[in-house]
């Protein structure tokens, strides 16, 4: 998995930027380095310090705005992840874990976590491939409709 351009200016090819991290909202910090491992905790769909989304899968918020909401989590991950050790430091993505708050007999939790698998394989290519969990909950904090927490592999520390 060679990486051929920086993860930053294929960031800019897609005419993505990384928001600034979301600050939490609890006692938690949005990401650990552990050896050349980063896991953020898990990101809600907050797009400039607003709820992007509230309300559940299959009753409140339809599964393709759902998938939106997963998108903007995962690109929440990844501010934090840059924050932490800096985009280009990172390998490939691991691990996605995706919860969503479902409304009783939803059961397209994987479409709605397609949201950010499907945006890590945009960035990262072959790079972006990880395993994945996309699991329905009856309730998310402040309402949310989606979650999303990953884990990344990272260069080193020199």
């Amino acid at each position: 998995m060679a990486q051929t351009q920086s993860w930053s200016t294929r960031l800019t090819e897609l005419g993505i930027t990384l928001p600034s991290v979301v600050p939490p909202v609890a006692a938690y910090v949005p990401a650990v380095r552990t050896g050349n491992y980063v896991y953020t905790s898990g990101q809600l769909p907050m797009v400039a310090g607003k709820l992007a989304a509230v309300g559940k899968v299959g009753a409140d918020v339809s599964a393709e705005d759902a998938k939106v909401a997963a998108r903007t989590c995962a690109l929440n991950a990844l501010a934090a992840v840059d924050a932490l050790v800096g985009i280009d430091s990172v390998v490939r993505i691991v691990k996605v874990v995706g919860f969503v708050a479902s409304a009783e007999g939803f059961t397209g939790q994987p479409g709605v976590v397609n949201g950010a698998s499907e945006f890590l394989g945009e960035v990262f290519g072959a790079a972006g491939a990880h395993a994945r969990s996309a699991v329905g909950v009856a309730e998310l904090p402040l309402g949310v409709p989606v979650e999303v927490e990953l884990i990344a592999e990272v260069q080193p520390e020199s």
